[in-house]
C-alpha cells in the first residue's frame, strides 16, 4: 500500500501514469514534460516513480537517425495495474489538512511553524547527501545553492541557480504541493524553510527571502539568498 500510495500519491504522476497508458508504443521523457509544461528532470522523476512502483516499463533504444547521442528511454504502462484502481489520495489529505490546519491560526505563527518544518526537513536532506565532499568542510554559497537546487529538482520542484542584479536565486519551474499551496500560501514558508535548513547545513546561515510564487501570481518560485 506505501508503494501504491508513493507512485499516485501525486496528481500529476497519476495523469502522467494515464497519458502514458494511452500511448501505444511508450512516451519518453520528453513526450511527458512536453504534454505537462514540466521540466524534463522533473518528467524523468515521476516516470521513474511508476517505474520503481512497477506501473511502467522502461526500454533503452536509439532513435531512427539520431546519430551517435546517447540512447532515449521509453516507458510503456504495465498490462495490469495492481489492486484494480488507484488508492486514495492521502499526499492531496495530507496536504490539505496542512493547509487547513495553518489557516486557524495566526498569519505570522502559522508562517513560523511552516518555516521551522522545513528548516528540519531542509537539514535532514543535506545530511543524506552522501559521497561528495560536504563531510569535509562547508562549501562557497554558489557551491552549496547548486547542491540545493539538485535536491529539491530530486523532490519534484525542478529547481536551478541564477544571479539577478549581484543576487543569488533558486527558481523552482514546479510547485510539488500542487494546488494547496495556492489555496494556503503559507505552505510556501516550507519550501523556504527547506533552503534555509539545507544552507545552514553546507554554507551556514544565510538569509533567505521569497521574492517570487505561484500565489503571488507568478509563473515560478524564486528564493533569494
Amino acid at each position: 500500500m506505501a508503494a501504491i500510495t508513493n507512485a499516485f500519491g501525486d496528481p500529476t504522476r497519476r495523469a502522467i501514469y494515464l497519458f502514458v497508458r494511452g500511448r501505444e508504443g511508450g512516451v519518453t521523457a520528453s513526450d511527458v514534460a512536453s504534454e505537462f509544461g514540466l521540466h524534463s528532470n522533473v518528467a524523468r522523476h515521476h516516470l521513474d516513480k511508476l517505474t520503481v512502483g512497477g506501473y511502467v516499463e522502461v526500454t533503452v533504444s536509439r532513435v531512427s537517425g539520431g546519430g551517435a547521442g546517447r540512447p532515449a528511454k521509453r516507458y510503456t504502462a504495465v498490462a495490469e495495474l495492481p489492486m484494480g484502481e488507484f488508492p486514495v489520495r492521502s499526499d492531496d489529505l495530507v496536504l490539505s489538512l496542512l493547509g487547513k490546519t495553518l489557516a486557524l491560526l495566526p498569519a505570522d505563527r502559522a508562517e513560523t511553524i511552516a518555516e521551522e518544518v522545513g528548516h528540519e526537513y531542509g537539514r535532514a536532506m543535506a545530511a543524506a547527501m552522501t559521497g561528495s565532499d560536504l563531510a569535509a568542510g562547508q562549501r562557497s554559497l554558489r557551491s552549496a545553492m547548486q547542491a540545493v537546487a539538485d535536491a529539491l529538482t530530486a523532490h519534484g520542484f525542478a529547481a536551478h541557480t541564477e544571479k539577478r542584479n549581484n543576487q543569488l536565486r533558486i527558481i523552482n519551474n514546479h510547485c510539488p504541493f500542487g494546488d494547496v499551496a495556492i489555496e494556503h500560501p503559507v505552505i510556501c514558508a516550507v519550501d523556504r524553510g527547506m533552503v534555509k535548513g539545507m544552507l545552514s547545513a553546507l554554507y551556514g546561515d544565510a538569509d533567505v527571502s521569497t521574492t517570487e510564487s505561484l500565489p503571488q501570481g507568478n509563473t515560478f518560485c524564486a528564493t533569494a539568498v
